[in-house]
């Protein structure tokens, strides 16, 4: 019997029962669907084993490839704004010391360790926690399909030679992995909303909660939370009879209002670039109308965090928030300066932010609105696009 043979079959004497566990408790007791991915996740282990050996905690890989398929089952069985019932979120923090290590958790801090690149580590992240595929993944980096395959190539390599553990830091490292961590859990959630797919936004919220209860006293942790409470909150009205609702249209009442609260409450503590998202997701939260909205005091949250992340895409946004805060011809102005940025040739908001800024200052704008819907892949989105250059 060869060492690969022999681990999975340990594997499976030992560690298959806890798995399965786990598995059928994130997916809320569906215990036919956990039994089938989880026999996948051994499959899988069959060939993947023999070919790199047994990782360091079999138990840890078993259930993250099987939740990643699960994700995967329930992607392509999901209908239009339908979302995976996952595990019943608790209320805010209620967590036992078990749920420290959770497997996924570990797995994060693993593909955020500092012996891989940046954005490596991202990709590896969101490909091997969240289940996401290399075209969404390269859409959320702004890159082309092959040069994401490549460096997650580059990443796996990386985390075999290196030999990365699959837990979480000790104490007295966690401050210095936090930031690549919540960044990823950013992206996750961005892809989620982005495509109103409700199980990557529930994963990104679970893992930014958990992130929170691990460094309570983290206030960019904190802020993210707040960031993706606040967000989702609007989720319920974001569609309407299948298709995508924009912000000045949708219906209020909708809205979540106890993620609304929960989000606000988190905000505090030192600012920083995800504390001050969560500042102006909040303003926008608790405007009692889209013309009631304070647009002076957002175009100036984001000049903020300008200092913090100067990214072209907080550029983007803050040109419309200049546009609606002094006018759309000063947020053409920003916006045309942000559009040099050869990294946005192909970035859709853009030329979306471009066309309604055109639209309002009573130029044409169908040239940008057609760009716009060029680019976005995201049906619910072209047809919006498509609904308001009609009119």
């Amino acid at each position: 019997m060869s060492a690969a043979a022999g681990a999975l079959e340990r594997a499976y004497r030992d560690e298959r029962a806890a798995v399965l566990a786990t598995i059928t408790r994130r997916l809320g007791g569906d215990l036919a669907l956990a039994e089938d991915v989880v026999q996948d996740a051994f499959v899988a282990a069959a060939v993947d084993w023999d070919r790199r050996g047994a990782p360091e905690r079999p138990g840890a890989w078993l259930t993250t490839t099987a939740w990643r398929k699960a994700l995967d089952r329930l992607r392509r069985d999901r209908v239009a704004a339908a979302y995976v019932p996952e595990t019943p979120m608790t209320s805010e923090f209620e967590y036992d010391d078990s749920s420290l290590d959770d497997d996924q958790l570990a797995m994060l801090f693993a593909c955020c360790h500092p012996a891989l690149a940046p954005e490596a580590r991202m990709a590896l992240t969101l490909r091997s926690v969240a289940g996401l595929t290399v075209p969404e993944i390269a859409r959320a980096f702004l890159s082309s399909e092959a040069a994401m395959e490549r460096r997650l190539g580059r990443a796996r390599r990386k985390v075999t030679d290196a030999r990365i553990p699959v837990s979480v830091p000790s104490d007295d490292l966690l401050p210095e992995r936090l930031a690549g961590v919540l960044r990823v859990v950013y992206l996750i959630f961005t892809e989620g909303h982005g495509a109103v797919r409700g199980d990557l936004c529930e994963e990104a919220i679970r893992l930014a909660r958990l992130l929170v209860r691990l460094m309570p006293d983290e206030s960019e942790a904190r802020g993210l939370l707040a960031l993706l409470l606040l967000t989702d909150a609007r989720r319920a009205a974001r569609m309407a009879d299948g298709e995508l609702v924009a912000l000045p249209e949708q219906d209020r009442s909708l809205w979540d209002a106890q993620r609304i609260e929960e989000g606000q409450a988190l905000i505090g503590g030192l600012p920083g670039p995800y504390a001050i998202q969560a500042a102006i997701s909040a303003l926008h939260s608790t405007a009692p109308s889209w013309d009631a909205t304070d647009w002076p005091q957002i175009a100036a949250l984001y000049a903020e965090l300008q200092r913090y992340d100067g990214s072209p895409v907080v550029a983007v946004n803050r040109a419309v928030a200049v546009g609606f805060a002094d006018g759309p011809r000063a947020g053409l102005a920003l916006l045309d300066a942000a559009a040099q940025d050869e990294r946005l040739a192909r970035y859709q908001p853009l030329h979306a932010a471009r066309a309604e800024l055109l639209t309002r200052a009573g130029e044409d704008a169908d040239e940008a609105y057609a760009r716009a819907i060029e680019l976005t892949d995201n049906e619910a989105e072209r047809a919006a696009l498509s609904r308001r250059r009609a009119s």
